[in-house]
């Protein structure tokens, strides 16, 4: 799956689960059973993770640099704002050209984050099995915490 292809996807995700949240909340507002929050809160907080990772590989493959990086990742916080960057970064051509998994002439590749990221890149099945244990730990100790409402009661 390209870069392209993958953040889409996540991007996309991110904004339905949204949706599934936020009806949940309503839901619960209107007397409904309070669990659908706690299931729709999970299923948005694991594709929250997923996309944060997503956009985070997606940046450092495409050479977004940190500030766009970042942004792409912080957007997910702003119900429904991973769509409009989704477009934005489609429409500009940040989403172009597939996984870098060999050293190019650009000096960038020979820093450390580059070829740990290509190492990674090229064993896709060590990558995902890395992301889903240090994904399932966060999502595992973000549960444990509680609801992020009580964190700073």
């Amino acid at each position: 799956m390209s870069p392209k292809k993958l953040f889409n996807t996540f991007a996309k995700a991110e904004a339905v689960t949204w949706t599934l949240l936020i009806s949940a909340l309503i839901a619960r507002a209107v007397g409904l059973d309070p669990l659908t929050v706690a299931i729709a809160g999970s299923i948005h907080g694991a594709v929250f993770l997923g996309y944060a990772v997503t956009a985070a590989l997606t940046g450092v493959n495409q050479r977004w640099g940190f500030g766009k990086t970042a942004l792409a990742v912080a957007l997910a916080i702003v119900p429904f704002a991973t769509i409009p960057f989704e477009m934005a970064v489609k429409k500009n051509g940040s989403l172009e050209g597939a996984w870098r998994t060999t050293t190019s002439d650009d000096p960038r590749d020979k820093g450390f984050i580059d070829r740990v990221f290509r190492w990674f890149i090229a064993r896709p099945i060590t990558l995902v099995l890395v992301i889903v244990v240090g994904l399932t730990a966060l999502f595992v100790l973000l549960v444990s915490l509680g609801s992020p409402t009580t964190w700073f009661d």
